[in-house]
């Protein structure tokens, strides 16, 4: 089971990369997509990756917006629960 996790961990962190890259490429060239491409592996740094995989998802997939955040940023699911939670106890206090 850990292994087919493992597999499933790649591939998804693989169509990660693919959306960012198109997403990138669709807005601002095949340039910034390696600027942000090199940048993710070299420096660590995958912010424009992730921004770029939502837009990707979204403009070139055309996929709802919903879906494609929840593709580009998966703890969006957990985070936003969890902050409407928060509201709802500063409420009742």
């Amino acid at each position: 089971m850990q292994v087919i996790g493992f597999i499933l961990f790649i591939v998804y962190g693989i169509a990660q990369i693919v959306a960012g890259y198109v997403g990138i490429d669709f807005h601002f060239g095949a340039v910034w997509a390696g600027v942000a491409i090199f940048a993710a592996f070299m420096f660590r740094f995958t912010l424009p990756i992730t921004i770029g995989a939502f837009f990707g998802a979204m403009d070139v997939w055309h996929w709802h917006w919903a879906f494609a955040a929840l593709f580009a940023a998966p703890g969006l699911a957990f985070i936003i629960p969890g902050v409407i939670m928060s509201i709802i106890e500063g409420v009742k206090k």
